[in-house]
C-alpha cells in the first residue's frame, strides 16, 4: 500500500556541543582576565608590545582603507573637532589601567591625522587635556602631562608635519602647565606657524569659560585704551579674541 514520505523531523540534541562548551569555558576566561591584576598586566605588556602593534596596525590599514573609499564618496568636512574622552572608561571595561588607555586614545590620534592628510581634512582640533582635568588623581595627572611633552617634542620632529605643512596651535591657559610643557607648546608652534595648507589645534589646560573670560578682559583692555569701540563689538570682533581665531568653525 502507497503511503507519501513524511519530512524527517530534526529533533535537537539534548547534549551539549563542543562549541557551546567552548564558548562559555571562553567566556569564563574573559571574566577571570578583566578581574585578575596578572591578566591586566598581561594585556598592558602585549599592548605596549612591538609584534601587538606590528599586527594590529596591519589589520586596522587594511579596514582603514576600505572605509576612506567610503567615505570620499560623500563631502567630506573641512574642520573636525573631537573631545578626548573615554579613555580611561575604555581602558576599565578592559580589566586595563587608565594610563594605558590613555596611550590607546593617543595611537588612535595619530590615526585620525593621518585619515585628515588622506582625506584632504584641514583643520583638526582635539580636547585633549581641560582645566578641570587638574583635579584627577596626581599620578594620572602626572602621566597625562608627560605624555603631552613627548607628543609635543614628538610632533615637532615629525616629518608628517613639515611635509604636509601643518601648523600647530597650542590652546589654552599654558601658563598653568608645568615650564617644560608650555615651552615645548611654544617651541613646536614657532617651528609650524609659516605652514598654512593644515591646521592641527590641540586644546590644553583648555575650559571654555576660562576662553570667555580671557576674551572679555582682552577686549575690555583694548576699549579702556580706545582701540577698540564698545558699538563695534560684534559677533566678528568677538570671535578675533578668541584662542580659535582665524580658524573656521567644526563642521
Amino acid at each position: 500500500m502507497y503511503s507519501p514520505k513524511r519530512e524527517e523531523e530534526k529533533i535537537p540534541s539534548k547534549k551539549t556541543s563542543l562549541r557551546a562548551l567552548a564558548d562559555k569555558n571562553i567566556d569564563r576566561l574573559e571574566e577571570y582576565a578583566l578581574h585578575s591584576s596578572v591578566m591586566r598586566k598581561l594585556g598592558s605588556m602585549i599592548y605596549e608590545s612591538g609584534p601587538y602593534s606590528y599586527i594590529s596596525k596591519k589589520i586596522d590599514k587594511i579596514r582603514d582603507d576600505k572605509l576612506l573609499e567610503q567615505i570620499k564618496q560623500d563631502t567630506v568636512p573641512q574642520h573636525v573637532a573631537i573631545i578626548m574622552d573615554g579613555n580611561r572608561r575604555f581602558a576599565t571595561e578592559l580589566g586595563l589601567s587608565p594610563n594605558v588607555g590613555h596611550l590607546f586614545g593617543r595611537d588612535k590620534l595619530e590615526e585620525v591625522l593621518e585619515w585628515c592628510f588622506e582625506l584632504g581634512i584641514k583643520n583638526l582640533t582635539v580636547y585633549a587635556f581641560s582645566t578641570e582635568n587638574f583635579q584627577r588623581d596626581s599620578n594620572e595627572v602626572k602621566t597625562l602631562m608627560k605624555l603631552c611633552k613627548d607628543e609635543l617634542e614628538k610632533a615637532s620632529r615629525d616629518s608628517r608635519i613639515h611635509k604636509n605643512q601643518v601648523k600647530i596651535r597650542v590652546l589654552g591657559k599654558l601658563e598653568t602647565l608645568p615650564d617644560e610643557i608650555s615651552e615645548s607648546a611654544q617651541y613646536v608652534m614657532d617651528r609650524t606657524k609659516h605652514y598654512d595648507k593644515y591646521s592641527f589645534n590641540i586644546a590644553l589646560a583648555y575650559g571654555g569659560r576660562e576662553e570667555i573670560i580671557h576674551a572679555i578682559q582682552k577686549i575690555a583692555s583694548d576699549v579702556k585704551e580706545d582701540k577698540l569701540k564698545i558699538k563695534d563689538i560684534k559677533e566678528p570682533i568677538v570671535s578675533k579674541y578668541l584662542y580659535t581665531n582665524g580658524i573656521p568653525d567644526p563642521d
